[in-house]
């Protein structure tokens, strides 16, 4: 629906691009497309329509969307055979789950928000019956899917590059004892509760990401937390194979970060919600803490396991892209034999 113009993989580059009329204003794309969602279905009939015109160039029969807005909203060509697989990444969340975050900070959004999410959800919940079948990336967003569209979402993980986030070497020297939270600097990303028991404790905090809360976390912060801003992937990886243990604060609906962690034998101290129950093992390659403050945090750090590179390593590979990719194709098998 949108182009940003960032590059993807050269396979995905080298692909033709259909662009909504909405999409190709350069402001939209790149800063203020949530602030336009009222719009979004104008957009997906657009592409709608121009589905139906290379539909009838040369017969599609299978269609595959992945959606965490409005994309799932596609309308198949009329009179057609064509299947809708839904690859869900989260039913909009500034219209079914997070528009108490989305609105802070900005009295326009806030207002904009009540006016218009009553009919964006009318219609979103609509055009939940343009699809075939959902494929959920968790069992969160699965649960989502239900509450929202009353429809029914098997599940297919992301895919995590474990090929190339890996443990350290044996000859490495043991883990460092700072904490680590690579994540957008966000208010439900709640990276303040990290900082705040980091503070209480006197302990090393490394923080990697940016985001609007940027300054906000920066002047709550005490002497042992350190912002690293955004890091490249070798200093990520390096982030990953020496620190202590990886703090999720956030409802996630699936998570890479916290897979991606594992897949460098770190373990991972994760509220216990949302995508962390479906990729953390708890006592095992991490622990839960049950309430979104620091002292549960703090309490709940001190049952994170030790020596547990193997374990988390292990635990990463379900989430393989050769583990997306089969379970991929059987679902594409399934949709066009439904």
């Amino acid at each position: 629906m949108f182009d940003n113009q960032h590059p993807h993989t050269p396979a995905i580059d080298s692909l033709r691009k259909i662009v909504s009329p909405l999409g190709r204003i350069p402001i939209l794309s790149n800063r203020l497309r949530r602030e336009f969602f009222p719009l979004y279905p104008l957009a997906i009939a657009s592409l709608s329509a121009r589905l139906t015109a290379l539909h009838e160039q040369s017969p599609i029969d299978l269609v595959i969307s992945t959606s965490s807005a409005a994309i799932k909203g596609l309308e198949m060509p009329r009179g057609s055979s064509c299947k809708h697989l839904c690859y869900i990444h989260a039913p909009a969340r500034y219209a079914w789950s997070l528009q108490e975050q989305y609105s802070q900070g900005s009295l326009l959004r806030r207002i904009g928000l009540s006016l218009t999410t009553p009919a964006f959800r009318a219609w979103d919940l609509k055009t939940s019956a343009n699809v075939h079948h959902f494929m959920a990336n968790a069992h969160y967003t699965a649960a989502q899917v239900h509450r929202c569209y009353s429809r029914e979402a098997s599940v297919l993980y992301p895919p995590v590059r474990t090929e190339m986030f890996i443990p350290p070497s044996p000859s490495a020297t043991k883990r460092e004892e700072f904490w680590l939270a690579v994540s957008a600097l966000e208010p439900y990303k709640r990276i303040d509760i990290a900082i705040a028991a980091a503070n209480r404790l006197q302990h090393p905090l490394i923080i990697a990401g940016t985001g609007s809360q940027m300054s906000k976390l920066q002047a709550m912060a005490g002497p042992t937390v350190r912002f690293m801003g955004r890091v490249d992937d070798k200093t990520l990886i390096d982030l990953y194979q020496r620190a202590r243990m990886l703090i999720f604060p956030q409802i996630e609906d699936f998570g890479i970060v916290a897979v991606e962690a594992q897949a460098c034998g770190l373990p991972v101290l994760a509220y216990k919600d949302g995508g962390a129950l479906d990729t953390v093992i708890d006592d095992v390659t991490g622990a839960f803490f049950e309430s979104q403050d620091p002292d549960t945090l703090i309490e709940a750090a001190r049952r994170v396991p030790t020596g547990s590179d193997q374990a988390c390593r292990e635990n990463a590979l379900r989430f393989s892209y050769l583990a997306f990719e089969k379970g991929l194709d059987d679902q594409i098998t399934l949709a066009l034999n439904a």
